[in-house]
């Protein structure tokens, strides 16, 4: 954790995030949309995502989807559904299928993304937040390489972030009026070091398809491009999706790399594909995946990680290192490092034993954003802020 303090707090390696669902889940805010422990999770996860998002259908459509369901069995979840509700709009035609056509699995995919935009439109919260801190830390060093986001996540929360601290940041489109897409941006570095780039994956709420491109800037109503799945091989030619992907393997291809995954399953097959064939290219490349469960419960991470000895998997109760597997011990330490471990182990909260604590996105976060503190101690008078960090003073 030395090193990686010491990578993080300089500007000379080129390093990109990997940022999944469990980041927006791990931030609680309570009704005014404050950061409060006792809250609830700004997003919700991946299964009530899928309760929520299926709540507001007709009777009709609820029957559909329960079929859908008993199909996929313990695959079911809001991804695996879209996937094949847009699978059956294209095939049916007039032929119904527990009621639907395919014009009526066209309407229940519209419904069921109206219903994710409601839930993954949450704005940040007023105040500091882990999206704010790490932004704080992208934005707080000279870089001679852009930090590069790539995220599965739809939301707006990187952007309102980036623009809360007026630091730039390009997400390949360009334009006011109806920003379009530009790929040719996308694969080559013509922009400065300090912009931080932005690849949404997975789409994004905002996105719309207009005159056959994707354009931004459609507000969180226009949720026709989450989780476009075929969309992103057949109505949009492969833009912006391939370009993306392309991008990330390009990233990962280049030398000395460092990818940090951090709220990522890893159990999406594209990006576990481009991530294996990529590591596989270049040894030069690293990934760190800060998972928050146990190694038992990060099988896709860890199985990943025994094929590539470049990709290291650090769980909250051992790791994954040049392909072998291993639980955590703490060594010895000085004063000094205790304060410094406690940044990244220690419990998770009551009833929960002293574990890694890195797989969590709020302390990922923390840690970034401490990583150029010269020291760090315990505050005795409160649990909320366990830290305090003494910085180097800005030299001009």
């Amino acid at each position: 954790m030395s090193d990686l303090r010491q990578i993080l707090s300089q500007g000379r390696k080129r390093i990109g995030l990997l940022v999944g669902a469990g980041a927006p889940l791990a931030i609680k805010v309570n009704a005014l949309n404050r950061i409060s422990d006792t809250g609830n999770s700004l997003i919700p996860g991946v299964e009530e995502l899928t309760r929520e998002a299926l709540s507001g259908l007709t009777e009709l459509q609820t029957t559909a989807v329960n079929a859908l369901k008993l199909d996929l069995g313990a695959h079911a979840n809001i991804e695996t559904l879209l996937s094949r509700i847009r699978l059956l709009e294209q095939a049916l035609g007039n032929t119904a299928l527990n009621g639907l056509n395919g014009l009526g699995y066209a309407e229940l995919g519209k419904a069921i993304c109206r219903e994710i935009g409601k839930v993954v439109g949450a704005r940040l919260p007023d105040g500091p937040c882990s999206y704010t801190e790490l932004v704080a830390w992208i934005n707080g060093t000279l870089r001679s390489n852009p930090v590069e986001i790539f995220t599965t996540n739809y939301d707006l929360l990187f952007e309102e972030s980036f623009e809360r601290a007026r630091a730039p940041y390009f997400d390949g489109f360009s334009g006011g009026s109806a920003p379009f897409f530009d790929p040719v941006t996308v694969a080559g570095d013509d922009l400065p070091p300090r912009w931080s780039r932005l690849w949404k994956l997975h789409g994004s709420i905002g996105w719309a398809l207009e005159s056959g491109a994707v354009v931004r800037g459609r507000g969180r109503e226009a949720t026709q491009l989450v989780y476009p799945d075929h969309l992103k091989y057949d109505l949009t030619q492969k833009q912006p999706y391939s370009a993306l992907f392309e991008r990330l393997k390009t990233f990962l291809l280049t030398p000395d790399t460092l990818l940090l995954a951090t709220g990522f399953s890893f159990r999406d097959a594209h990006i576990c594909a481009v991530l294996d064939e990529a590591l596989a290219m270049n040894s030069n490349s690293a990934v760190f995946a800060f998972q928050y469960q146990s190694m038992e419960q990060e099988t896709a991470a860890c199985r990943l990680a025994y094929d590539r000895p470049n990709l290291t998997v650090y769980a909250a109760d051992g790791a994954v290192v040049n392909g072998i597997p291993g639980m955590w011990r703490l060594g010895d330490s000085s004063k000094s490092w205790e304060d410094v471990r406690a940044s990244f182990w220690g419990s998770k909260g009551a009833g929960h034993a002293d574990g890694f604590l890195l797989g969590d996105f709020a302390h990922f976060a923390r840690f970034c954003a401490l990583a150029q503190a010269t020291s760090l101690t315990r505050s005795p008078e409160t649990f909320e802020e366990p830290l305090e960090a003494t910085v180097p003073p800005v030299v001009p």
